[in-house]
């Protein structure tokens, strides 16, 4: 499998957002994000998201980090205060493209937040990285997520849907590219 050439740290400024690695002081804010309904709805997140869960999903980020599979960052508006998440892991043959996800809490949502973050960070991976495409797989009723890959520059593909089993049922997501 090819490896990604993660850097050490990452931070990327730029589409009115700060993308930063998380830190053990954003546990809170991780539970206000992503222990609410519509995260537990689009995403394979743990439900309820309590501290523990919390401390569970940054430790296996910091692993896949480390082995490098994938990074994933908080996303800031330039200040301190964790909004949401956006990550980049590797995907398709031989790891070579990139496949983003992202989410982002209750109470800063429809700020564009998701979209530009995705911009940044799909820019990142196909310059940066070298990655030759970024994909986004979403539901085809997850409307907002269409939205933000519609905005972002990704393009729906006619791969063959990729069936995901997500706390005991069947999601069904289409994927969508950004290439170079």
């Amino acid at each position: 499998m090819t490896s990604v050439p993660w850097p050490g740290s990452l931070t990327l400024d730029g589409e009115g957002v700060v993308l930063r690695e998380w830190e053990d002081a954003d546990l809170p804010t991780m539970v206000e994000l992503f222990d609410e309904s519509e995260v537990d709805a689009w995403t394979p997140l743990r439900s309820p998201f309590d501290l523990d869960a919390a401390r569970d999903y940054l430790d296996n980020a910091r692993r896949a980090r480390t082995a490098g599979n994938g990074v994933q960052l908080a996303i800031t508006a330039g200040g301190p205060a964790a909004l949401g998440e956006v990550l980049l892991f590797r995907a398709g043959a031989e790891g070579r493209d990139g496949e983003l996800a992202y989410a982002v809490g209750a109470g800063h949502r429809r700020r564009g937040l998701a979209g530009r973050a995705v911009r940044l960070l799909a820019g990142y991976a196909l310059r940066d990285l070298g990655m030759p495409r970024v994909l986004l797989r979403i539901a085809d009723d997850n409307v907002p997520s269409v939205g933000v890959a519609r905005s972002s520059g990704f393009t729906r593909t006619d791969e063959e849907p990729v069936i995901r089993e997500r706390k005991n049922r069947r999601v069904v997501l289409t994927t969508w590219e950004r290439r170079t």
